[in-house]
């Protein structure tokens, strides 16, 4: 896909403005359920929530969003080998739509089911989706990267509505009501996606590598041995109640860390795989290690920054208390006005910058978020502080994540391997996932040191990592920029 055929919707194709329409819905159920999700866990029985401990919650919390990460790679073998980007995205659509809808029922005893359902879904669409978008422009990946910036807008319009009205509904009515218009939302996407179905023509229609007579056989029974068997052994032990949340959590979160190093070894000894694309995905290994220090960073906020929120910041206006979920919205509108300032900026820069020195930027930003919350939690031991403060640290990991996530993703279907781009941009949703969980194990610190000193750590995780990815930086570039059967660098010198 070139990207000739435009018809005006932000300078894209049709079937890009079909997308970013099901995106922004998809993306309103998601941002909407967390939104709450950390809030419901920790709040009162009696006041509807679970009553889990702080520390319990966001260890689930973290782990939620790393399952989420890492089901988009076997999401995106799937969508590779199997159904098609399209397909796969619709069936995606089809889990989370269920999922959210047992979500709403207001019994606690589906909320396991119903997390799980997303988790499957999001694995689906998030590859699926992604790798649509990145068919565009093939040979130009400066105005790839735009286009995934201009798709990245979806996500925010959807991140900044969803959790005023699912915050709302759900702190001052009833939780299950709030998790109800998250489902509402994705029942919207669906249809519009079907809607949407003709405009794709040939885009996504097929697999890029279907499977051979037989293969699938093969890898339903080695899933089954691998994965199928051991989850169901722990699924049975917590039921029973041999095992306790915490080890439950522990051993998936294990799972999680182990993934991405036993992935990297198959992709790397791939038959498909040729020589020059090994130097390449070695150094994109050193990439997404560090992407994955700022979703450590970024988990922080539906968890620990949400109840930062709740009880440390001044939240009255007049008589009305600002409803703490509200301040999930403060990072999506700033992604909302810069993400555009953003794409042009990359399409302005060219080759003068590369993928590397971005990443080393986002890192530092984040690290410099998180000084800041180290000054607000240093504050806030005399008393609630000013939302400004929150304000400060949600804009400096907006400029950090606009750095991180598109040009990652557009980086990883650029460094794919023919028939790999599925499974690449998996790839990077399971490194985010490993950021994530960690980042939820790690909170378990704020309970044994000063919240000021909790987020110094974090900061200094960030600064450590940026500084450690720009001193890299040339030699990664380089070695991001060979290509099989081509001496010359990439058309920006960045993202090859």
């Amino acid at each position: 896909m070139n990207g000739r055929a435009r018809t005006g919707f932000l300078g894209q194709p049709r079937w890009f403005g079909t997308l970013f329409v099901v995106d922004l819905w998809e993306r309103f159920s998601f941002f909407g359920m967390l939104a709450i999700l950390y809030l419901y866990l920790v709040a009162d029985r009696d006041d509807g929530g679970l009553g889990m401990t702080e520390a319990d919650a966001a260890s689930l919390s973290g782990l939620y969003m790393a399952l989420v990460f890492m089901s988009a790679l076997p999401g995106g073998w799937l969508a590779d080998r199997l159904f098609g980007a399209r397909r796969a995205t619709l069936y995606g659509g089809l889990l989370i739509t269920a999922g959210h809808v047992l979500l709403a029922v207001p019994s606690a005893g589906w909320l396991y089911p119903g997390l799980g359902l997303v988790i499957a879904g999001s694995g689906l669409v998030k590859p699926g989706m992604a790798a649509m978008v990145g068919r565009l422009y093939q040979g130009s990946p400066e105005r790839r990267e735009a286009a995934f910036s201009l798709f990245y807008m979806s996500i925010q319009v959807s991140a900044l509505l969803a959790p005023l009205v699912t915050g709302f509904l759900g702190e001052t009515v009833h939780w299950h009501l709030g998790f109800g218009a998250a489902a509402l939302g994705m029942v919207v996407g669906v249809i519009c996606y079907v809607a949407g179905w003709r405009r794709f023509e040939e885009v996504g229609a097929r697999p890029e590598r279907p499977l051979a007579e037989g293969e699938l056989r093969r890898v339903l029974r080695r899933a089954a041995l691998a994965g199928g068997l051991p989850a169901a052994a722990v699924t049975a032990g917590a039921v029973a109640g041999v095992l306790s949340l915490e080890r439950v959590l522990m051993l998936v979160g294990l799972v999680v860390l182990a993934a991405p190093v036993l992935y990297y070894r198959a992709l790397l000894r791939a038959p498909a795989v040729g020589p020059a694309e090994r130097v390449r995905l070695r150094a994109m290994a050193w990439m997404l290690s560090a992407s994955s220090v700022f979703w450590l960073l970024f988990a922080q906020g539906p968890a620990l920054l949400n109840l930062f929120a709740r009880d440390d910041v001044d939240r009255g206006v007049g008589t009305f208390e600002v409803p703490a979920s509200w301040f999930q919205s403060v990072q999506p509108l700033f992604l909302l006005l810069l993400s555009p300032v953003a794409a042009a900026l990359w399409v302005r820069m060219g080759r003068r910058a590369g993928a590397p020195a971005k990443f080393s930027a986002g890192l530092l930003l984040g690290g410099g978020a998180f000084l800041v919350m180290a000054g607000a939690a240093s504050a806030a031991a005399q008393g609630r502080v000013s939302p400004l403060w929150l304000v400060v640290v949600y804009l400096l990991l907006v400029c950090g994540e606009l750095a991180v996530a598109p040009i990652g993703l557009s980086l990883a279907a650029e460094v794919a391997p023919p028939g790999f781009t599925g499974r690449m941009l998996g790839l990077f949703w399971l490194f985010a996932a490993v950021g994530a969980a960690a980042g939820g194990r790690l909170a378990k610190l704020a309970d044994v040191v000063p919240d000021a000193v909790y987020y110094l750590v974090l900061a200094g995780l960030g600064l450590l990592a940026g500084a450690a990815l720009a001193v890299a930086s040339g030699r990664l570039r380089t070695r991001l920029a060979s290509r099989a059967g081509a001496g010359a660098p990439s058309p920006t010198g960045s993202v090859r």
